[in-house]
């Protein structure tokens, strides 16, 4: 009975140091290679201007996910603007030989067809983003497919390609100069990845516990393909922390941003059992 007592006083204890460090630190979390921002992108200041080599995101899509803190059933032409002001973001805070590696659905019919690939490449020009290729990620759900418009008839079907995109974009020169140089991708890897149609399964939505989770595979070829060893990569929608865990496992610095801190919290938890990141207090508390 005393063993038990003793056991909730000192979880009683740390509990109220992780917060203290919690309030006192400017960051959620971090460590020597991985950061996470508890706030919104659009207003988080925390980040510096010019300092990311690379971003790897998957934005919301628009189409009634069910997040905590962000409506994904606005207008189109809300999440349009959504989207403008975000990606002025993301440029501002990219190197001049920074890259993006933007990952969106080619289009979509929920609520009316919509070119959101197109649209969304447009915006980023407009900002100032360059274009380098698109990525076409065939997840191969083509069996889940239950919108088919007028069944076998030409009145009004619905053509839907069972794929989503990365769109690879940079901001003022391609050729990258910056960082240590040192590249991790295999021959193998490079003669693969090049190849613009990836076919790989998605995530599970269950097994990680986020309503829209991209796989660390889609992550793990962004980072290794387009980014150096000891590169900064950022996920300003950082949701279950897939960015972040690659990010890790292939030695760059991760940045990840999310205004949910139940996701934070899950992007941790995931850190240290899939990335074994051992982060002291805070681990302990995760372990309670």
């Amino acid at each position: 009975m005393k063993t038990g007592v003793m056991k909730i006083r000192r979880q009683g204890r740390l509990k109220a140091k992780v917060e203290e460090v919690k309030e006192n630190n400017s960051h959620y979390f971090e460590s020597s290679s991985i950061i996470i921002i508890n706030e919104d992108f659009l207003t988080t200041t925390k980040i510096s201007a010019e300092s990311v080599d690379l971003i790897v995101t998957s934005p919301p899509y628009n189409v009634d996910i069910h997040y905590n803190f962000y409506d994904d059933r606005i207008t189109y032409d809300e999440y349009l603007q959504f989207s403008r002001e975000w990606l002025r973001k993301a440029y501002s805070l990219l190197k001049d030989d920074g890259r993006m590696c933007l990952n969106i659905p080619l289009d979509k019919n929920k609520g009316g067809q919509q070119s959101v690939g197109a649209d969304i490449t447009t915006i980023a020009k407009e900002i100032g983003f360059k274009y380098h290729s698109t990525i076409i990620w065939n997840e191969g759900n083509i069996s889940r497919r239950t919108a088919w418009g007028s069944f076998m008839s030409a009145a009004a079907p619905y053509v839907i390609a069972p794929v989503e995109i990365i769109l690879v974009m940079y901001k003022q020169r391609w050729k990258k100069t910056s960082g240590s140089k040192i590249s991790d991708i295999t021959k193998t890897e490079f003669m693969t990845w090049t190849n613009g149609i990836w076919t790989f399964s998605g995530e599970s939505k269950k097994k990680v516990g986020h309503p829209a989770p991209f796989p660390i595979e889609l992550a793990k070829r962004c980072i290794k393909l387009f980014s150096f060893v000891g590169d900064t990569v950022l996920d300003p929608f950082m949701g279950s922390g897939t960015t972040l865990i690659a990010a890790h496992l292939h030695n760059r610095k991760g940045i990840g941003v999310d205004i949910d801190k139940t996701y934070c919290e899950l992007a941790l938890r995931r850190l240290q059992t899939e990335a074994k990141i051992n982060h002291g207090v805070l681990s302990s508390l995760l372990s309670l």
